[in-house]
């Protein structure tokens, strides 16, 4: 496939976050390089037939230099369902968040303990050393070249981020940092979720019924291989969880620098391990990171071969706060979906 050819499908659209105050996060996300694009409202009614929230709704979308993907939707609800996740554990089912490519990894953490010091609620982790590609292939220190990337998370009761730096190697369609921004730092290159289904049936959805790239699958994450993965899932010695990956097709399976952002990383635990079920925190109507969309060409198709599926809910076609047809379901996970014509 030519990598520029039109899919059907592609990256991850946007990050949609529920806000109380659009100004407060309008001023927040521009420092990470969005801007204002969008605005639209619906009503009480449209917004129950499209997102289940019988509340009236005013969203913004922000873009980031010219991707076309890894975007913010900012939606503030008249009435809240819910606070969201919060600053919660990431270990729960239910988890979504966004993550970014960064240019000065160190800068982001100084802000952090700036924002600490001024009384913010944020909590972070280390920004860990990775090795993310030939795990197997070991350097020299102070001899090799080091392939890697410097990986945190930051939490806010609105923001679920995890930022990494990279050393050593590019991906040029993964992740475009906005050079003036004063985080210095990308779209959104990918989002994730966790599950628990040790057949991985549910994995063949994102596969088979939105035609997705399956190019990692089953990459095992340990408490004693991965110090980020460690302490951003708050693993205990013995545990462990699985990394698969949904591409937008023009990627690659076997060559990682043709990767594309808008990247799906879905985390798998073993169901041996007690989780939390947290689904009802981060959906539409909820404050925080809630939804994520997709845009697609054929939107009728998408809607038939959905319905078809062994999706859990579903709702009908209908225009959407930005005057563009829509629609939501709940995926066989329990994840809440929303594609839009493209």
């Amino acid at each position: 496939m030519n990598l520029e050819q039109k899919t059907a499908i592609e990256g991850i659209y946007e990050v949609c976050i529920g806000v109380p105050d659009a100004v407060a996060a309008i001023q927040y996300w521009e420092q990470f390089g969005y801007r204002i694009a969008q605005e639209g409202e619906l009503s009480a009614t449209a917004a129950q037939q499209l997102y289940g929230v019988n509340s009236a709704l005013r969203s913004v979308r922000m873009y980031h230099q010219n991707a076309d993907h890894g975007l913010i939707r900012l939606m503030i609800w008249q009435k809240p369902t819910n606070q969201g996740l919060g600053m919660g554990s990431m270990k729960i089912k239910g988890n979504r968040w966004g993550t970014s490519l960064t240019g000065d990894i160190l800068n982001i953490l100084n802000h952090i303990q700036e924002a600490k010091a001024a009384g913010w609620k944020i909590k972070n982790t280390y920004p860990h050393w990775e090795i993310i590609y030939n795990k197997q292939q070991k350097s020299r220190p102070f001899s090799d070249r080091l392939c890697g990337v410097r990986e945190m998370l930051m939490l806010q009761p609105l923001a679920r981020q995890v930022l990494f730096q990279r050393f050593g190697y590019t991906i040029p369609n993964y992740g475009q940092i906005h050079p003036t921004s004063l985080m210095r730092t990308s779209q959104f290159t990918h989002m994730g979720m966790v599950v628990q289904d040790d057949s991985k049936e549910i994995l063949k959805f994102y596969e088979q019924i939105l035609g997705l790239l399956r190019s990692r699958d089953d990459v095992e994450t340990s408490y004693e291989s991965s110090l980020a993965g460690r302490e951003i899932f708050d693993l205990k010695p013995g545990e462990k969880f699985f990394v698969t990956a949904f591409d937008d097709p023009r990627s690659s399976q076997s060559n990682f620098m043709a990767a594309r952002s808008g990247r799906l990383y879905i985390i798998r635990f073993p169901e041996a391990i007690n989780l939390e079920s947290q689904f009802s925190f981060a959906q539409p109507g909820s404050l925080g990171i809630c939804l994520y969309t997709y845009r697609v060409r054929g939107l009728n198709t998408y809607f038939d071969k959905i319905l078809a599926s062994s999706v859990q809910k579903f709702t009908a076609i209908a225009v959407n706060e930005f005057a563009e047809m829509s629609f939501s379901f709940v995926a066989p996970d329990g994840y809440f979906w929303t594609l839009l014509e493209g």
